[in-house]
């Protein structure tokens, strides 16, 4: 997989400068800035994807997220419903790129035990923290969303390394804001700037990550002889 050329460096740049300016419009208070802003997040850094030739996967997970976002700018429950679908569609395609593409020894076992321990912990702790408050109707629909987002936090640390890793952790803890806002627990002020910058730094090292580790993976070794000769 060669670098990334003028389009990729485009297209990531783009994104950053769209993430700012949402970012920021939610620090304002902008709903406009935000509503003009969030839509081009996804297909922005999954053209930079494709433009890496990153697995479909990958481009697959990011394209899901952005049908998710765009769903969830309606307040209507149907809206809502269908946006979380399209986040757990992202979620079980980043699976599937663990799984396919990953490396099985981008952790030590040890580590990998460890991560398993604490990842369960929180998820458990989590649950029985919220559950009580939680709608009736979302506990069991929560649980399953919780239960995906951990294991792509965890998959992602232990089959693509730190950076990916750091994503899948970053888009546990959005997951949990948005959880705690639906139990009605005290939130941080301008709650929605916090859960966008976790999600979007989430996304965005999930999906360089990946494509670093590929890269790092499949770019030919060099020799001592080489070493010597240059």
């Amino acid at each position: 997989m060669s670098g990334p050329g003028p389009r990729a460096g485009v297209l990531l740049g783009v994104f950053g400068l769209a993430a700012a300016v949402d970012l920021a419009a939610l620090a304002v208070g902008s709903g406009a800035g935000h509503t003009v802003a969030k839509p081009l997040l996804m297909p922005l850094l999954a053209g930079w994807a494709a433009a890496q030739r990153a697995p479909r996967p990958l481009v697959a997970a990011l394209l899901c997220g952005g049908a998710g976002d765009v769903l969830l700018l309606s307040g209507a429950e149907p809206a809502l419903l269908a946006g979380t679908a399209s986040f757990a569609a992202g979620h079980v395609c980043y699976l599937v790129l663990f799984r396919a593409h990953g490396s099985r020894y981008a952790v030590p076992a040890a580590r990998a035990a460890a991560l398993a321990l604490g990842y369960a912990t929180v998820l458990g702790a989590t649950l029985v923290l919220l559950w009580p408050d939680l709608p009736a109707g979302l506990r069991l629909p929560a649980a399953a969303y919780g239960l995906l987002l951990t294991a792509v936090a965890y998959r992602s640390a232990i089959r693509f390394g730190l950076f990916a890793g750091t994503g899948g952790a970053l888009f546990l803890l959005s997951g949990t804001l948005v959880a705690t806002d639906l139990a009605g627990r005290p939130q941080p002020p301008a709650p929605g700037f916090w859960v966008m910058l976790t999600y979007l730094a989430a996304q965005a090292l999930l999906a360089c990550g990946t494509v670093a580790a590929l890269n790092a993976r499949r770019a030919p070794a060099v020799t001592y002889g080489e070493m010597r000769a240059a």
